[in-house]
């Protein structure tokens, strides 16, 4: 596959090098990869960074580690925002809600391998509308970062 392809294939859907149309009629190409999520079915969007193919596709194996127990990164990464936003133990019922409130919106994967998990708030009740937390592992598949982008 040559270089500067402009789409990798994967199980997950053909993903494409993401670009900006502005309205002068510029495109910007940016440093990722990505598929949109699939909300009727209630698939993640996937993101790579990445500058090429070659690089988009030797990704893919952390990819296929982070889907093979989606499930437990989710609720990983939940756990992880309920621990860094509590003054106190967090309840198993607080852990829970928060698994069952935030969604798993994209799943990101670093040049480096690290993984970033962005979550929605399903619900409105944990974050200011237009905000989400998300969280970093690192190669080790250990929470490292938790942050709330806007």
């Amino acid at each position: 596959m040559p270089d500067d392809a402009a789409t990798v294939p994967s199980p997950w859907g053909e993903l494409a090098r993401a670009t900006t149309t502005l309205t002068s009629g510029e495109t910007l190409v940016h440093d990722w990869y990505s598929a949109d999520a699939d909300t009727a079915d209630g698939e993640p969007g996937l993101m790579l960074n990445a500058t090429d193919a070659a690089a988009a596709s030797a990704l893919l194996p952390r990819v296929a580690a982070v889907y093979a127990d989606r499930a437990g990164w989710h609720r990983r990464a939940t756990d992880a925002v309920v621990n860094e936003f509590s003054t106190e133990e967090p309840t198993a019922d607080e852990l829970a809600e928060a698994a069952r409130d935030l969604v798993l919106q994209t799943v990101e994967v670093l040049a480096d391998g690290d993984v970033v998990l962005h979550l929605d708030d399903s619900c409105g009740q944990h974050f200011l509308d237009g905000y989400w937390p998300t969280v970093r592992f690192d190669a080790d598949d250990v929470a490292v970062e938790v942050t709330v982008e806007a």
